[in-house]
């Protein structure tokens, strides 16, 4: 075998959400092989999991990796405001250079906080999938697409999902999804031609959705429905539909999005921090619909740590109905592992702890004041647990990250390579003001 990762506390994901103690996992050619008490047989590498939890790596269902060069740039300003006033004209000044120091710098973030996944929407694509290939994680990629009501810009957009499409589709640990941004920035055309070349290509799409009240409201004045209403209306939904946010839903909406199983991203500390108000996560779960966690990019989140984003989703949705035993630390842990696999039609080879799987792994030191004394593994993770307590990661079988040392990174160079490349896209924006 490859890696023998020994004597850990197992928290497997799977369908028994079995905790296991002083349980090992063996690893081979990138496949889970083997979880017993007692693995006989020699390891290249032996890590001891002892005062440690071995779980699935954690799945990042929405981002925009490269953003994290926007980190602390756009604070404390509504959505719009947000995206009008300093995210779309600084973005309007991208170039392939600065997504690849921003895509490094958040695969690095994202490795040493234990996510092994994510689907990404961005620009320069090709910059996003070499980040990903030096880094070692795995990652969904889409070409953000817009075309602001029609016109040329229709077959542009297109254009490029497509070409995404065929140069990342041979699986690997680069895929790629259809992008379209929303439904208020694409035409009907856009929107219904994504949905067929998706049907034909066999692939996902990811689209964000009735993130606020005013995008439900504008909805309805100009297409006489809700989002999600329209959507349906125009046979966009459907199983490999990811929806990120969905704050906004109707009660007719939830149930066309159980119908159509569409899967939701649920960002609930971007939606905080932007008050763009409070998902109904609890009715989804009633109904049985998918929810996954994502973080959103650094600058609405500005932190890609899913370990922020799991005690968040546990908490708010108590506070926000009143009621402590809403959304448990399981469930949203499966929010994270399993459920974010399923969301990303990935539930067959990642995702949990079992037996012919893909070995993405992360081990948790529990050797932390904060996480003694271990009475509830699982109660840990979620309310307990932060990224920086992530002391290994094993990615498709490779040792990612061990001993908190990144092995695929010169972390030194990333960090100098990211602040360079910042202050070069702020210069090109004419915003340097907004560095230090």
């Amino acid at each position: 075998m490859d890696i023998l990762i020994k004597n850990g506390i197992v928290v497997a994901m799977d369908n028994q959400r079995r905790v296991l103690k002083n349980f090992s996992v063996a690893i081979s050619e990138g496949r889970i092989v083997e979880i017993g008490a007692n693995i006989k047989g020699e390891a290249d590498v032996v890590i001891d999991a002892a005062k440690k939890i071995v779980m699935p790596g954690l799945i990042n269902t929405h981002t925009h990796l490269a953003m994290t060069l926007f980190r602390g740039i756009a604070d404390d300003v509504p959505l719009m405001k947000w995206l009008r006033e300093v995210i779309w004209p600084i973005e309007s000044k991208l170039e392939a250079k600065h997504v690849y120091a921003g895509s490094l710098l958040g695969c690095l973030e994202m490795v040493k906080s234990g996510t092994t996944c994510f689907n990404d929407m961005y620009f320069f694509l090709d910059e996003v999938a070499k980040s990903i290939g030096e880094s070692g994680i795995r990652g969904v990629i889409s070409h953000a697409m817009f075309d602001f009501g029609g016109g040329g810009k229709t077959e542009a957009a297109l254009r490029h999902g497509e070409e995404n499409i065929r140069k990342y589709s041979a699986g690997g640990r680069v895929r790629a999804f259809f992008g379209p941004h929303a439904p208020y920035t694409c035409s009907e055309e856009l929107l219904i031609k994504t949905k067929e070349l998706a049907d034909k290509c066999g692939t996902g799409i990811h689209i964000h959705v009735a993130e606020t009240k005013e995008e439900v409201e504008n909805s309805k004045k100009e297409k006489g429905l809700p989002p999600f209403e329209y959507l349906e209306k125009i046979g966009f939904l459907g199983p490999t539909v990811v929806a990120a946010h969905s704050t906004w839903t109707s009660d007719r909406e939830i149930e066309n999005i159980k119908k159509r199983d569409v899967k939701i991203a649920h960002n609930p500390t971007c939606n905080m921090k932007l008050a763009s108000g409070v998902a109904r996560v609890p009715d989804f779960l009633e109904k049985g619909i998918v929810v996954s966690l994502g973080t959103d990019g650094a600058a609405s989140n500005n932190s890609l740590d899913m370990f922020d984003d799991l005690k968040i989703c546990a908490l708010v949705h108590k506070l926000h109905n009143r009621n402590p035993s809403l959304v448990p630390a399981e469930k949203v842990l499966e929010f994270a592992t399993i459920n974010g696999a399923k969301a990303l039609g990935m539930e067959k080879e990642i995702g949990s702890i079992e037996v012919g799987k893909r070995a993405d792994v992360i081990l948790v030191d529990l050797n932390k004041p904060h996480l003694t004394p271990l009475s509830n593994p699982v109660s840990h993770l979620v309310y307990s647990a932060v990224g920086s307590d992530v002391d290994t990661v094993i990615v498709d079988g490779k040792v990612v990250m061990q001993g908190r040392q990144v092995k695929t990174l010169n972390e030194g160079k990333v960090l100098k390579f990211a602040n360079e490349q910042t202050y070069d896209l702020l210069e090109k924006a004419g915003k340097t003001e907004l560095l230090l």
